[in-house]
């Protein structure tokens, strides 16, 4: 491309008009629900569902919708078949489905059951809809252009309880996202009943906690269900019910949480099982069938269920966390609301529903009275009426002539026209004349309720009533109060005993159980290999493994494999995914993190950190700059009891020894891991430290003419025939 076809363009400026429109295309008119708890592309498929006649008439092919309501979404046939599968009965996604379904729709638990194709499945209207269409006739909301402008489809669809709250609803946007749970009808009802006559009601009592199709239990969390309620985010955690067969030691799970589906909780209980985190388990089955959803466990002999089940809501989907964040349109703005502002919200737009009704209802009757209030007029001379029209020669004169000599306009004289002779009875005029006086009364009555928010308000809540009587069932997920779980811990389940560990220079660890080192110590290593270090431990402590480029690797002893002398053991790359080259050069084992390592420099410095600077509150296995780099390390020593540290220096150029013994106690300590240290060995010009070793005090007999109470200290020269002393 030339430099001449370059066009230089403010990258501001651009945004706003090219990527602005399409992310608030996305928010407001595809990913976002509004007020009435559809997104558009549910509403247009509803609202061709109810043009099609399906709330009173039989199923139809799904197929056939799908094609009515491309007239209205132009999102192709897939999408809106997505869309229609989801509000189905048979899917089961929706506590309250819009939808009647026959056929197969796939199962919201089952991540692989596919649904049938539109042809072979049926559908109508679910009775529920009657709730979210009543009126729409009646101008209750704004009908717009379709995307063509042949058609005319709702904004909103006036819903006579808040389904917003209701159906749950997901939706991913540009820059923003909305998660609204399910709550049950019942309860939503109670609670907007409650907030129109006290908006400060407290609906924590009626509205228990969210209510999902699927059941299981949900761990109640007063603090978050708060946050929730007031503030539309928070999060819910989500536990399975399961059922214990006694006689076949088998777990049946048959009840999980929303969030997750059959087939991911048993991958993920397969990948614990391969890596040994799970052992208690012989066989897994999802036995899941036209009866309900089950997943089978078969327990190995002795196994603990109720500890199991513990083990694995911690470490599977089988607990689950549902995070809400209830971001919804409110008069085409995105707002995240909580539960009470949504039942605020939505109470508004059913009170402009309900006047916009009542309008259209006296606008109707108010032009019938009109007609009869002419007819009344004509019906008082009725020989009159005859004779004009029997005398008029033109059939157009008519209305013109009736008009003028009644003082009535053309609609009603056109009424008067078109009357039958055979109503021109005594019965048939009292009973227009009848209907005046009650139309009249009505329209008085409808204006009055019509002025009134709180007589508004009071039909709103007769509907409440009555959609409770009609549609309301009971809780699928039962509340688990947070007090009454028991939080698994993992080492209340590690099957603990002492063990030896060894660490090879070749990097091969072995994890060997007293019981079996017992009269068996005799080990099998590669050639030229050879044990670097070897320690006890408990099953329940943590390794920590110092490597030659100062990273640290954090493993669980009892996640590692027992081994006997006889074999090799791990080779510790394979565990830790060691960098290319590295190398583990020292080994500790903790269970309380209490002790200093010590980091012996070339340069003369040690560097004293106490263990809990490794402690990590999460388990991570890694940790990186886990000692200082800025000289060559000497000697990794782990103390948990003043020791004293044996430090040799080297001077080449009169092949000079220097020796230095101080205590661990006068060397500080330093909180930072990757701290440089103190300077202990004080050194000549091209003089380092060669050589160091970490004693007891009873080992200090031999070496108590290099003692110093002080640092630095260069030591005293270490004479040729101290052949006693010796490093390791």
């Amino acid at each position: 491309m030339s430099a001449k076809n370059i066009i230089k363009q403010n990258i501001t400026e651009t945004l706003e008009t090219n990527y602005m429109p399409y992310a608030m295309s996305v928010i407001v008119s595809r990913a976002i629900p509004e007020i009435d708890g559809f997104k558009p592309s549910h509403r247009k498929l509803l609202y061709s569902m109810y043009k099609m006649k399906l709330l009173t008439a039989q199923k139809t092919k799904s197929a056939n919708v799908v094609g009515q309501t491309m007239k209205l979404n132009p999102h192709g046939d897939q999408a809106i078949y997505a869309t229609l599968v989801r509000l189905t009965r048979g899917h089961d996604a929706l506590l309250h489905p819009f939808i009647d379904s026959k056929g197969n729709f796939g199962k919201h638990t089952s991540r692989d059951m596919a649904y049938a194709a539109s042809r072979y499945t049926e559908v109508k209207l679910a009775p529920i809809c009657e709730e979210i269409f009543k009126d729409i006739e009646k101008n209750v909301v704004n009908f717009v252009d379709n995307y063509d402008g042949q058609l005319k489809e709702p904004e909103l669809l006036p819903t006579t309880y808040p389904n917003i709250l209701v159906s749950a609803n997901k939706g991913i946007a540009v820059g923003m996202a909305s998660n609204i749970a399910s709550f049950n009808l019942g309860e939503v009802c109670d609670a907007t009943s409650a907030i129109i006559d006290d908006e400060g009601a407290d609906i924590t009592e009626l509205i228990k906690a969210p209510d999902f199709t699927t059941g299981g239990y949900l761990i109640y969390n007063q603090r978050e269900m708060k946050k929730i309620y007031e503030n539309g985010n928070g999060s819910v955690k989500l536990r399975a019910k399961y059922n214990y067969d006694r006689a076949n030691n088998c777990i049946e799970i048959y009840e999980i949480p929303y969030t997750t589906n059959v087939e991911s909780i048993i991958e993920k209980i397969i990948a614990l099982i391969k890596i040994n985190k799970i052992k208690e388990i012989s066989d897994l089955r999802d036995e899941t069938d036209l009866k309900g959803l089950k997943i089978a466990i078969d327990l190995k002999r002795g196994v603990d269920y109720k500890k199991l089940m513990m083990k694995l809501y911690k470490m599977t989907p089988l607990e689950d966390t549902f995070s809400c964040n209830f971001n919804l349109l409110i008069d085409g703005r995105p707002k995240v609301l909580g539960v009470r502002d949504i039942i605020r919200e939505w109470v508004k737009f059913r009170t402009e529903c309900i006047k916009r009704q009542l309008s259209y209802d006296i606008e109707k009757m108010t032009d019938k009275l009109h007609l009869l209030k002419g007819l009344e007029k004509v019906l008082l001379d009725i020989d009159k009426t005859i004779k004009i029209i029997r005398e008029t020669e033109e059939d157009s004169m008519v209305v013109p002539n009736l008009m003028s000599n009644f003082d009535i306009d053309d609609l009603q004289a056109n009424f008067v026209a078109d009357i039958k002779l055979r109503h021109l009875n005594r019965e048939y005029i009292l009973g227009k004349t009848k209907e005046i006086g009650d139309l009249e009364e009505k329209i008085e009555k409808l204006s009055k309720l019509r002025e009134s928010d709180k007589k508004i308000k009071n039909e709103i809540k007769k509907d409440l009533k009555r959609i409770k009587k009609n549609y309301a069932v009971d809780r699928k997920t039962d509340l688990l109060y947070e007090e009454e779980v028991v939080e698994y811990k993992e080492e209340h389940f590690i099957e603990n005993y002492e063990v030896r560990i060894f660490v090879t220079e070749h990097n091969y660890l072995k994890k060997i159980s007293h019981k079996s080192l017992r009269g068996n110590d005799e080990h099998k290593l590669k050639e030229d290999d050879n044990i670097m270090c070897e320690f006890d431990a408990q099953n329940t402590d943590e390794l920590l493994l110092f490597s030659n480029k100062n990273n640290l690797y954090k493993f669980k002893i009892h996640d590692l494999e027992d081994h006997k002398a006889s074999v090799l053991g791990s080779y510790i790359p394979n565990l830790g995914e060691l960098e290319e080259g590295e190398e583990i050069v020292h080994a500790v084992a903790t269970n309380d993190y209490k002790g200093h390592m010590l980091f012996v420099f070339e340069n003369g410095k040690v560097a004293k950190v106490p263990l809990t600077s490794y402690q990590t509150k999460n388990n991570r296995k890694k940790l990186i700059k886990a000692y200082a780099d800025e000289s060559v390390l000497k000697g990794i020593f782990f103390i948990d009891k003043p020791k004293y540290l044996l430090l040799k220096r080297h001077y080449p150029k009169n092949d000079e020894n220097n020796l230095l013994a101080v205590s661990t106690e006068i060397i500080s300590e330093k909180v930072t891991k990757s701290t440089k240290g103190i300077q202990v060995l004080r050194l000549k010009k091209n003089s380092y430290l060669s050589e160091t070793k970490c004693i007891d005090e009873e080992q200090l007999e031999m070496y108590k003419d290099y003692i110093s109470k002080k640092i630095p200290m260069a030591g005293r020269t270490l004479e040729p025939t101290a052949k006693q002393i010796q490093f390791i």
